[in-house]
C-alpha cells in the first residue's frame, strides 16, 4: 500500500470514528503541523496555539474533505494561515502608525478584533474540554504538543505509564475529548449528532 493510499484509509477511517486511525494522523502529522508553524518564527506558546487550531479544525472538516489523499498539504495549508494571522494579531496590537485612525484602520482593528475573539473562543473551549478528561489523559495530550516535540519515552518516564499505553491513551483521550461538551457546543449541532450517532 502506498503512503498515499495509506492516508487516505486513515481519513476515511478517522471520519467514520475510528481511535486507531485518529491516533495515526495525529502521530503522523504533529511534526509537520509544528514545522509549518515554527517557520514563521513564532513564540513556543503561539506555536501550541496554533496546533490546537488545526487538529481542532481537523475534527470539525475531516467528514468534508473531497480528497483524503490532499490531507497533508490541508494541514500545512491551514497551520500556514493560522500562523499567519497570529503575525498579524501581533502586528495590530503594535500598529507602526497609532495616529493613523482613518475608517480602513478601523475596519483592520475590527477585523483582527474578531479574529482574536474566535480564537480566544477555541482556545478556551479546548481547555474547557480538557479539563472535563482525566487526569492522565490530559496530562498526555498536553505533553504530545510541547514544542520541541517529546521522545515516547520521555513522555513514558513523566506520565509513568508503558510506552505501549501512550498510543491508546491518546486515542482515548482525543474521543473522549472530541466528545466533551465545550467543544461540541463550539462544532456546533451538526457535528453533536454526527459524534453522537456514532457512539450508540
Amino acid at each position: 500500500m502506498t503512503e498515499t493510499s495509506e492516508t487516505g484509509d486513515m481519513v476515511r477511517a478517522a471520519a467514520a470514528g475510528s481511535q486507531q486511525a485518529w491516533d495515526r494522523l495525529v502521530e503522523r502529522y504533529m511534526p509537520l503541523v509544528i514545522s509549518v508553524a515554527r517557520g514563521f518564527r513564532l513564540s513556543g506558546k503561539d506555536v501550541e496555539d496554533i496546533s490546537q487550531t488545526v487538529w481542532l479544525r481537523l475534527v470539525e472538516h475531516i467528514d468534508t474533505l473531497r480528497e483524503p489523499r490532499a490531507l497533508p498539504g490541508w494541514i500545512a495549508t491551514t497551520a500556514r494561515h493560522e500562523a499567519i494571522r497570529v503575525q498579524r494579531s501581533r502586528a495590530q496590537a503594535n500598529p507602526v502608525d497609532p495616529g493613523a485612525g482613518g475608517p480602513l484602520d478601523r475596519n483592520a482593528e475590527s477585523v483582527g478584533m474578531d479574529d482574536r475573539l474566535l480564537s480566544a473562543e477555541r482556545h478556551q473551549a479546548l481547555i474547557d474540554g480538557l479539563a472535563e478528561l482525566p487526569t492522565q489523559q490530559r496530562r498526555l495530550l498536553e505533553l504530545m504538543v510541547i514544542d520541541p516535540p517529546l521522545s515516547y519515552q520521555e513522555i513514558s518516564s513523566r506520565l509513568d505509564i508503558p510506552i505501549g499505553s501512550i498510543g491508546p491513551t491518546r486515542s482515548r483521550a482525543l474521543n473522549r475529548l472530541r466528545s466533551s461538551g465545550p467543544i461540541q457546543s463550539l462544532l456546533g449541532p451538526a457535528y453533536s449528532g454526527v459524534t453522537r450517532g456514532e457512539s450508540a
